[in-house]
Order: structure tokens, then C-alpha cells, then sequence
């Protein structure tokens, strides 16, 4: 018993004489107890912040009041033979804006892996405006026409913004990140078509026909989507608190095909 005893305080003395060698700043593992010690930044949880950006809003107005100058003319000689509807009166138009609006998610953390879902807001002035007019004249059976064909069109975003899933790398307190989901907004939508002008009958006497028709349409605080995509890098600055730099694409569908990019930046805490 004695000799049992006395074996097992040389094997606790030799491994204590063991454990003293060990140097204290060894490598420990990522997950383990002493996380708090190698000052690797916690991004899981709830976070909220804010932001301001800038950017651009990029609009096709082309053929946005097609289908009401067709209704205005329909069964008539100028639109069967002009297709006066058609005519390209309007184009492309790019515009500034800027906005404010907040942010609000939440992160889990594997490691360096950071995944998260988060929605994101901005007020302010996005989208823009264009207008033109055509003049041509042609002929149609037993007339010749003279036709002015004057279209404007607007889109005013007030509020967007989008519900995106994040998907992050944590690299010391630097935290890079791709995402993409849907984009939501509210705009006001307007538009105007004006097509006039003098119809001259071929026969005798020459008879000459003016004619003016006219259509205005708009709509406020009309519910709008598509997708949104962008990257980013969030930075930790101490406890919770952080900042952030980021660029976001948001499509739009509807009446008027719209793209918006920003660049923002903003100052989060993660609870």
C-alpha cells in the first residue's frame, strides 16, 4: 500500500514539474475558456445603429407613357399608321440623393464565421425626373398629319431600404461582409402625355383638322420592391460600440425601371 501511495506523488510531482515549464503565452483555441483573454471581438447578438449616405438613382423612362398614349389614340390613323405611342420621347436619367435612416440585426458567430439577418433604412431623395417632345409628319390614307408628341414622367423615392441576410469573416476587430435580399420602398410616381397637332385631308378642299389630346396619372406613396446586394465592413471600436462603412445596389420593378447605389456610413453597438 505504501509503495502505491508513494508512486502517485511521484506521478503528481512530475507532472506538476511538467506543467511549470509550460510557457504562458501558448496558442489557446478559438472557442475555448480564455477567449476573453486574446481579445478576439464577440460579434454574436442584437445590434442597432445609425446612418447617413449619398448616391445615385438611375432611371429608364422609356416607354412610361406608352400604353396611355395608346389608349388616347386608339383606332385612329395617326396611331395605326405613326404608332405615334412608340415614338422614343424619353430616356435614361441619372440623379444624387442623400438620406439618413438606421439599421437593426442580429449575429451568430462560429469562430471567424459570422452569419446574421438584418433590415436596413433610408429616408431622404432618391430618383428623378426627365421629359421631351417629338415633332414628325406622315402621311395616312387620305391625310397628312403633323403631330407633337410631349411626355413627362417622375419618380420620387422618399423612404427605401432592405431585409438582407449578412454573411461576414472576423478578422481582428475588422468584420467584411457580403449580403442580399429583397428591397422595399415608397415612392411617388407622376406622369403626363400630350399629343397635338393638324390632320390635312389630301382631297379637295384641303380641309385642315387641328387636334389636342391629353392624359396626366400619378400616384403618391406607391409600395415598391425588388432585390438588394452589397458589401460592407463593420469595425469594433470598444465594448460593444462599432462603426461602419458599407455600398448598397437596390433594384426596383414597376412603372419605372430604377436602381439606386449608395455608399454609407454609420456607428452601431451590439448588445
Amino acid at each position: 500500500m505504501r509503495r502505491i501511495v508513494l508512486a502517485m506523488m511521484m506521478a503528481g510531482a512530475v507532472q506538476g514539474a511538467q506543467a511549470a515549464d509550460y510557457p504562458d503565452d501558448l496558442p489557446v483555441l478559438r472557442g475555448g475558456f480564455r477567449d476573453g483573454v486574446t481579445g478576439i471581438p464577440r460579434w454574436q447578438g442584437f445590434y442597432i445603429g445609425g446612418q447617413a449616405g449619398t448616391g445615385s438613382s438611375d432611371m429608364n423612362f422609356a416607354g412610361t407613357t406608352q400604353d396611355m398614349v395608346a389608349k388616347l389614340l386608339v383606332n385612329t390613323a395617326i396611331e395605326n399608321v405613326g404608332r405615334v405611342s412608340e415614338w422614343p420621347v424619353m430616356g435614361r436619367k441619372s440623379q444624387r440623393g442623400n438620406g439618413a435612416g438606421g439599421f437593426v440585426g442580429y449575429n451568430a458567430q462560429w469562430e471567424d464565421v459570422v452569419l446574421g439577418i438584418e433590415a436596413s433604412y433610408m429616408h431622404g431623395n432618391f430618383g428623378g425626373g426627365d421629359s421631351g417632345t417629338i415633332s414628325r409628319f406622315f402621311d395616312a390614307g387620305a391625310s397628312t398629319n403633323f403631330v407633337d408628341y410631349s411626355a413627362s414622367s417622375s419618380f420620387t423615392i422618399k423612404d427605401m431600404g432592405s431585409i438582407r441576410a449578412r454573411a461576414g469573416y472576423a478578422w481582428g476587430s475588422f468584420l467584411p461582409y457580403a449580403f442580399g435580399g429583397v428591397s422595399l420602398g415608397r415612392a411617388d410616381v407622376f406622369k403626363s402625355a400630350t399629343v397635338s397637332g393638324t390632320q390635312v385631308l389630301i382631297a379637295p378642299p384641303n380641309t385642315v383638322v387641328p387636334f389636342a389630346v391629353s392624359q396626366t396619372e400619378g400616384q403618391s406613396n406607391r409600395f415598391i420592391y425588388g432585390y438588394a446586394a452589397g458589401l460592407g465592413v463593420d469595425v469594433m471600436l470598444a465594448g460593444g460600440l462599432f462603426m461602419r462603412g458599407e455600398w448598397e445596389y437596390l433594384k426596383f420593378v414597376g412603372p419605372i425601371d430604377t436602381s439606386i447605389n449608395t455608399v454609407r456610413g454609420g456607428l452601431g453597438y451590439r448588445f
